[in-house]
């Protein structure tokens, strides 16, 4: 008699990031653009209604600028078990990064490229390619291994003055 024993994988639950559809959900993100350094670039972000962000603005390239991001800090969470970060979002046909960080101490963060299609979409990010960035240098550290979380951000710097514009529902992790 054979006995046949099937393993079971318990896949963890999603780990939410943010849901728009929060309105206390939108003040928990920030603009961070090249003004920082002296730029021009100029993000906004806007609740739009009860489902959506609407996060616009123009890139300048002046006084050696160039990016504009939208960030969100928190405290750092254990995500072991993620591989694929998703993002629901209709975007404008340009290319962005997202980002994140292990730590708010960190001064490196993890990058991904993706090029939206101008439609409602779901982008999947594989965790596990998302290589290290600093200043637009890549440091000599492996890619991220995806076991904490304390901060994302959605960035565009596609080396152009443009502008640009995303609608965002929902961000999380599978």
């Amino acid at each position: 008699m054979f006995m046949i024993l099937f393993a079971l994988t318990i896949l963890p639950s999603p780990i939410n990031i943010a849901d728009f559809s929060d309105k206390k959900e939108a003040d928990r993100w920030v603009v961070v653009d090249d003004g920082v350094m002296g730029g021009r670039s100029e993000g906004n972000v806007k609740q739009i209604d009860k489902k959506h962000i609407r996060y616009w603005g123009d890139v300048s390239l002046k006084n050696n600028g160039g990016f504009s991001s939208l960030r969100k800090n928190m405290s750092e969470q254990k995500i072991k078990g993620a591989t694929i970060a998703k993002i629901r979002m209709k975007g404008d046909g340009k290319e962005y990064q997202f980002r994140v960080k292990n730590n708010q101490s960190e001064r490196h963060s993890y990058k991904y490229t993706f090029k939206t299609s101008g439609e409602w979409e779901t982008i999947s990010i594989p965790l596990n390619e998302m290589t290290p960035t600093f200043r637009g240098y890549t440091p000599d550290l492996p890619n991220y291994q995806a076991k904490t979380l304390a901060q994302v951000s959605i960035l565009i710097a596609n080396k152009k003055a443009e502008s640009f514009e995303l609608e965002m529902e929902k961000i999380w992790l599978e």
